[in-house]
């Protein structure tokens, strides 16, 4: 698609001005009319353009978001349709958005903050009452009539309404998600679609950021670490007045149930503003490194089963008991929430020491020991000392000069990576010496690495392991999403391709025999396997451990001469991620961290043609050019340790026929 320029027309009635802005569905640019007017033009990016199903969509919204008029929302006057090129006009509102005013003045006084939200609660309670949710409210999509410092009653305007429902649809096929990760709404994390409690979520999180100048679930990770803190972290309490403090804790709760509607939310936020006059503003406040978890709700269809066994499965965890929980699939549209259960809960180790402290069996041997004589006396204590010596960690080792060693090699992960442990009991130290070997096939690989080491049996705590070689932190589930007992995150972690590094451990644990150490060693292994290739796991952390392959997705159609846009999709245990794509070609900017951690960065690349001279790939193999018209091509593709990767058939047609 031809890029806008300016004073280039838009369809008959608009003509190019500026560039105002860029976003992940397309750029804004001022337009102006036959008559004279100054609007705005969202123009869609070419990958949504040219799907013919949203095309079709984008036509059937027209009449819905022509509609939408309302004294709190920027009123769209237009929608083009042009060849490849698709735009919603709308009114141009020059005073910024609410993010150039927040990166300007920081955090709001209560009363201001209060009243902003509840403009945009007006405007959300007259779309929803259309039919229609906006699905990303964030600063960005929050304008002003005038600038922040001239400000009246009334200057707000939601922008944006129905656009996510425009190019949505198709987003939601393969993803199930839509928006922006520090405003998502739990929902749709959970079960990868919301409705208008998720505005009112949204934004509750845009009064927070208001009040706090931050996000509540701003911190360190991915984008989806951040968006599944909606889920899984409570919203650190910020020092404002309690009753503010309430509604915020209303509109930001997991249950969609439990949230007021925009209309209501608007009407206590009235209500509440003469009490927060004169508060001054908080102090801005850094993102904490951790969060509070609460229970994670996952998808589960609601009568499939009897509230009986819904109770039995959100309590088995609970207790500690290895519980069955059926693999629903796909949810449908009626659902509810269930607690998803912790990985490798046990249960506490206090329970079984309670019983075994409770056994009178001292006071028989003391009775026995009382009646006999002193050699028996003797005898029975050396014979008590070696029964009862393993029992416990702090009892005395075993023996010197026995010494327990064990080997283990996992199978090769798609990526190249092959994980070999080896474990040595010495005896004098009372601790085991663990070596993790990380061998690389045809690719380079690096980032963090995840290790589970259990305590020595069931019931027993995590040890606590003294690291070689890296650098070691307990994995922390809000930041990974990879929720396991015991496991360590490494970082810094490279090996060259065809090479291997080790690290090693000091494991404060004494095994009793081999049979001990083979199943300690077999059971950090297979504890490391389950947390990384765990379907429900969501986001981007340990890419080398747990990409299980790459999809190379194209347009249905593209145009002959051009380069081809081809995005590299990774895929987890639990499916495909459009969210967070490996590669995008043509690139700009950095490769992303997971294409530099499976494959060392764009040098393990390489795309080919799979149709027959009808592509060119340039030198370094990374851009490729449509030549030729055909109904159906491929691009091939290979990706590290991922070879003969081939794309879904597609078309190339010329520019003069790319309309039809």
């Amino acid at each position: 698609m031809q890029l806008a320029q300016t004073g280039q027309a838009l369809g008959a009635s608009y003509r190019f001005g500026e560039r105002v802005g860029s976003g992940a569905v397309g750029e804004v640019w001022t337009v102006t009319s036959t008559d004279g007017r100054t609007l705005a033009a969202k123009v869609l990016r070419p990958e949504h353009a040219d799907d013919p199903s949203l095309v079709e969509r984008f036509v059937r919204e027209r009449s819905v978001l022509l509609g939408l008029q309302d004294s709190h929302i920027v009123t769209v006057r237009d929608m083009v349709v042009e060849g490849e090129r698709l735009a919603i006009v709308m009114d141009y509102i020059a005073g910024g958005s609410l993010r150039d005013m927040v990166k300007e003045a920081g955090p709001l006084a209560p009363e201001d903050a209060v009243n902003i939200a509840a403009e945009i609660f007006d405007a959300l309670a007259f779309a929803h009452s259309r039919g229609v949710t906006h699905r990303d409210i964030k600063p960005d999509n929050v304008l002003l009539t005038r600038p922040w410092s001239e400000r009246e009653t009334g200057d707000i305007r939601v922008s944006d309404f129905g656009i996510s429902d425009v190019v949505g649809e198709k987003i939601r096929q393969t993803t199930g998600l839509i928006g922006t990760p520090q405003y998502m709404p739990p929902e749709l994390i959970s079960q990868g679609r919301s409705g208008p409690p998720g505005d009112v979520y949204s934004t509750g999180v845009l009064l927070y950021e208001l009040l706090a100048g931050r996000t509540p679930f701003a911190g360190p990770g991915t984008d989806f670490s951040v968006a599944y803190r909606h889920v899984s972290a409570r919203p650190p309490r910020i020092p404002v007045d309690d009753a503010l403090w309430g509604i915020l804790d209303q509109l930001l709760s997991k249950d969609p149930a439990s949230r007021p509607t925009a209309r209501e939310a608007a009407s206590t936020l009235r209500r509440l503003a003469p009490g927060l006059a004169g508060s001054s503003p908080i102090a801005r406040g850094e993102a904490p490194e951790d969060f509070d978890d609460v229970e994670r709700p996952a998808t589960v269809v609601r009568g499939a089963f009897t509230d009986d066994e819904l109770a039995a499965f959100a309590a088995a965890p609970a207790a500690g008991v290895d519980a069955v929980v059926p693999d629903l699939g796909q949810a449908g549209s009626a659902t509810i929430a269930r607690p998803m259960p912790r990985r490798e809960m046990r249960p506490p180790a206090e329970e079984s020491k309670k019983e075994k402290d409770a056994t009178p069996f001292w006071r028989t041997r003391k009775a026995l020991l009382l009646a006999g004589g002193a050699v028996l006396l003797i005898v029975a204590m050396v014979v008590g000392f070696v029964l009862l010596s393993p029992t416990t960690q702090q009892a005395a080792p075993t023996p010197p000069g026995q010494q327990l060693s064990a080997q283990l090699q996992d199978p090769a992960l798609p990526t190249g990576l092959t994980i070999s442990r080896s474990a040595t009991y010495e005896p004098s130290s009372g601790q085991v010496r663990l070596t993790v070997s990380y061998a690389a096939q045809k690719a380079p690989l690096s980032g963090e690495f995840l290790e589970v080491i259990p305590g020595l049996a069931d019931g027993e705590a995590c040890p606590a392991v003294t690291w070689d070689g890296g650098t070691a932190g307990r994995n922390q589930a809000s930041i990974t999403g990879v929720d396991v007992a015991c496991g360590w995150k490494l970082s810094g972690v490279e090996i060259p391709a065809g090479g291997s590094v080790q690290l090693t451990a000091k494991v404060p644990v004494a095994p009793a025999d081999q049979k001990a150490m083979d199943s300690w060693l077999r059971a950090g292994s297979e504890a490391t396997a389950a947390a990384t290739q765990d379907p429900a796991v969501k986001g981007t952390a340990y890419p080398v451990q747990r990409l299980k392959g790459v999809e190379v997705r194209m347009p249905a159609r593209v145009v002959t001469p051009s380069p081809l846009k081809i995005t590299l999709v990774p895929v987890w245990a639990g499916g495909a991620d459009e969210l967070n794509p490996l590669y995008v070609s043509p690139a700009s900017g950095k490769p992303s961290q997971m294409l530099a951690s499976v494959t060392g960065g764009e040098k393990g690349v390489r795309f080919a043609d799979g149709c027959g001279g009808a592509l060119a790939v340039d030198s370094s193999g990374l851009t490729v050019t449509a030549l030729q018209i055909t109904p159906q091509c491929t691009v091939r593709a290979s990706v590290g340790n991922f070879t003969e990767l081939q794309s879904p058939p597609f078309g190339i047609t010329s520019r003069e026929n790319s309309g039809d």
